[in-house]
C-alpha cells in the first residue's frame, strides 16, 4: 500500500482549536480520522482527542495487519468513542458531556471505506471530478433532502446538528463502503470550518489542479480570510492514494516493508493517560510541521 498524506490545522478566529486529526496506518491497512469539538459545550478539545484516540486504540488493536470488517470496525469504534466521552463526564462530574463530530476513513487492499457523525465531511474526487461527499447530520441538509419529497417552510441555521458523539442519545453513525480507489485519486477529511467557507466546486478544482502539499495550505487560507477574525477552526487532512507499489513515484509513504505487527501512527493511542487537552496552537502547528517535513523528507528517498 502507498499513499501520499498533507495536513493543516488552524485556529481561526476562535480562541482555542477544538479540532484534531491524525491517522494510523499497517502493512494492509490506514485510518485517516478528523474530529471537530463542538462549541456550546464544555471542553470540545478534550472531545475530539478522546475520540481519535477511541479510534486508533481500536485500530492498533484490530488491524492485524487488515480489518476483518472495516465497515463494523468504524461502526464500533465510533460508538466506543461516544461512550469514552459519556464516561469522562461522568468521572469529572461534568453537568454538560463533551461532544464532537468526527469523520474516518479506511484504505485497506484496493478499497475505501468511510463513516461519519455529524458535520464534519470526507470528499473523494478523481480525475478532476467530485466522486463522493458525506451527507451533513444537519437540519439544514436534512431540510434540503425532505424538501424535494414534503415541502418544509421552516429554515435551520446550518450549524445545528440532530447527532454526534457525546449526546443523550446513541448517535446516528452513516457508513460507506468498499468504494474501489483508483490510482490518483484523493480524498480529504475536513472540519466545517473548510467547507462552510469554501463550495464544493472550489475544493475539487484545487485538489484536481495542485499537489497535495500546494492544495491543501490554499484551501485553508482562502477559508481563514473568507471567515474573517471571527472564523471557525478550519482542518484539513489529505490523502493521495496510489495503489501500484511498482510505480516509480517515490512520494508519500510505503507501507510494503513493515512487519506484519508494525503499527505506525500520529495520534496518541493510549487511553490510561488523563486527558488534558491543553494543547496549544502553537503546539499543534508544530507538530502537524513535523509529521509534514518527515513525510517531504521520505518523498526525496527512492524506496
Amino acid at each position: 500500500m502507498r499513499f501520499s498524506v498533507y495536513q493543516v490545522s488552524r485556529k481561526g478566529g476562535r480562541e482555542k482549536n477544538e479540532d484534531r486529526m491524525g491517522y494510523c496506518y499497517t502493512r494492509d491497512s490506514g485510518l485517516f480520522a478528523l474530529a471537530d469539538g463542538m462549541g456550546g459545550h464544555p471542553e470540545g478539545e478534550v472531545a475530539s482527542q478522546l475520540a481519535l484516540q477511541t479510534l486508533a486504540a481500536a485500530f492498533q488493536r484490530e488491524a492485524k495487519s487488515s480489518l476483518k470488517s472495516p465497515l463494523r470496525f468504524l461502526q464500533d469504534a465510533i460508538l466506543a468513542g461516544h461512550h469514552q466521552l459519556l464516561r469522562y463526564a461522568t468521572e469529572k462530574g461534568l453537568v454538560d458531556t463533551p461532544r464532537t463530530t468526527v469523520v474516518a476513513c479506511v484504505l485497506q487492499g484496493r478499497a475505501a471505506f468511510w463513516a461519519h457523525c455529524g458535520d464534519s465531511r470526507l470528499y473523494l474526487v478523481r480525475g478532476g471530478k467530485l466522486v463522493a461527499r458525506t451527507r451533513d447530520h444537519s437540519y439544514t441538509e436534512l431540510q434540503q433532502t425532505l424538501s424535494q419529497v414534503v415541502p418544509i417552510d421552516a429554515k435551520f441555521n446550518r450549524s445545528v446538528l440532530f447527532t454526534c458523539l457525546g449526546s443523550p442519545g446513541k448517535p446516528v453513525v452513516d457508513t460507506v463502503g468498499p468504494v474501489t480507489l483508483q490510482t490518483g485519486d484523493r480524498l480529504i477529511v475536513c472540519s466545517d470550518g473548510l467547507w462552510s467557507q469554501l463550495d464544493d466546486e472550489e475544493i475539487v478544482e484545487l485538489l484536481a489542479t495542485r499537489s497535495l502539499s500546494d492544495a491543501v495550505p490554499e484551501m485553508v487560507e482562502r477559508a481563514l480570510r473568507n471567515g474573517g477574525q471571527h472564523g471557525d477552526n478550519v482542518t484539513v487532512l489529505a490523502v493521495e492514494w496510489e495503489a501500484v507499489e511498482e510505480s516509480d513515484s517515490a512520494a508519500g509513504v510505503s507501507t510494503r516493508s513493515l512487519g506484519e505487527d508494525v503499527f505506525a501512527s500520529t495520534i496518541q493511542a493510549s487511553l490510561g493517560e488523563t486527558v488534558t487537552g491543553d494543547l496549544d496552537e502553537a503546539e499543534i502547528e508544530r507538530s502537524i510541521r513535523e509529521i509534514n517535513e518527515a513525510i517531504q523528507r521520505s518523498a526525496k528517498k527512492r524506496p
